[in-house]
């Protein structure tokens, strides 16, 4: 099982282009031909491509750099020198890539088989063939081929789901994704079980599935990376919906009130857009309920407005509400979002091209 890997750095260099050739016809003959040096060739591209079968960048983790190669030198009876290769560089679906330098975000990789390319390889360089004139007709001179482009970028991954569980360390998140999909995290009676997130496939009415996002338990300041609290947060970003979960057995600290009050703080402190997600809220281990504790939880939801279910993913109790719920609302919102711009498929801000 390869580890999960959500964020590096690396550096991407584009292939220079090929020189030009300085070379003069010399057949039977033709003892004083002109010029015929040809063309070298592009350097090659550097492109992230995204690959829909990987999950994490633990590829990109262990191997730092990725260059491209050069195009090659043009040659004379005007043969232009060969392109350097493209190199592509796979990466998962939910890769934002960011310039090093300036924390910039150049692309949002989504859409498996979508393109970006990072670094454009150099042109190459005239040959002589191009410079003869009615005065100079024997140039003695070509162009070196141009530069490729180089920069270090950093990867993060921001994991694609329907819906994110929110809820304090042991609030029972592990629990359920393992319940409700084929997802196995870790559970234990103890906080931060999960050090990484899990994403589950859940099987909805009607043959109709779902993705829910299993992250780490958020505390207090998780919006500042405590508890490596940011870290943990943009793997909720992009989901439609968020399930809120609370304790209900009445011993964990701090009450669900206080706990349910506090992730929301975090959500908004973290990005005021996940705060207006819509969310529904879960009373959770209710096979080991305490009576205040749920009717705390329940009137919070009441409070705001939001759908209440109680459960036990340990018994099942609730459970096919919950999840009937959470699948008729994800389709819901996907029929209300409009159809997303097609991506373009090659594009890139780093090009020294564009500057002429």
């Amino acid at each position: 099982m390869s580890m999960f890997i959500d964020q590096t750095r690396l550096f991407v260099r584009s292939g220079d282009g090929g020189k030009g050739c300085v070379s003069f016809r010399r057949e039977k003959y033709i003892p004083q031909g002109g010029p015929d040096g040809g063309d070298g060739g592009k350097g090659g591209d550097v492109v992230f491509v995204v690959d829909n079968g990987l999950s994490t960048l633990a590829e990109q983790r262990y191997r730092k750099r990725y260059e491209a190669p050069n195009g090659q030198g043009g040659s004379g009876a005007r043969k232009t020198g060969r392109d350097g290769e493209t190199l592509l560089v796979p990466v998962p679906p939910g890769t934002v890539v960011k310039d090093d330098e300036n924390g910039e975000i150049l692309a949002d990789l989504v859409t498996p088989g979508q393109r970006f390319v990072i670094a454009r390889g150099g042109m190459g360089g005239l040959g002589n063939q191009h410079f003869a004139t009615s005065t100079r007709q024997t140039p003695r001179y070509a162009q070196p081929g141009l530069p490729g482009e180089s920069l270090w970028v950093t990867l993060e991954l921001k994991l694609l789901a329907d819906v994110g569980l929110v809820g304090f360390p042991n609030a029972g998140k592990s629990t359920l994704i393992g319940r409700i999909s084929r997802a196995r995290p870790k559970v234990a009676d103890y906080p931060f079980t999960t050090l990484t997130p899990n994403l589950g496939v859940v099987s909805g009415d009607e043959y109709r599935t779902f993705v829910v996002a299993d992250i780490p338990g958020l505390i207090e300041g998780a919006h500042d990376g405590k508890g490596l609290g940011t870290r943990f947060l943009r793997h909720i970003e992009r989901t439609r919906y968020l399930l809120m979960m609370a304790d209900a057995t009445g011993m964990a600290d701090p009450s669900p009130a206080q706990a349910l009050d506090t992730l929301r703080q975090e959500l908004s402190a973290y990005d005021a857009h996940l705060a207006e997600r819509p969310y529904c809220v879960a009373a959770t281990k209710a096979d080991a309920a305490e009576g205040a504790a749920l009717a705390e939880i329940q009137d919070w939801a009441k409070e705001k407005g939001v759908p209440f279910f109680i459960i036990s993913a340990v018994t099942g109790d609730g459970i096919d509400d919950l999840v009937r719920h959470l699948g008729d609302t994800v389709f819901a919102l996907r029929e209300q979002e409009e159809e997303a711009p097609v991506p373009e498929t090659e594009t890139s801000t780093h090009s020294v091209w564009d500057d002429e």
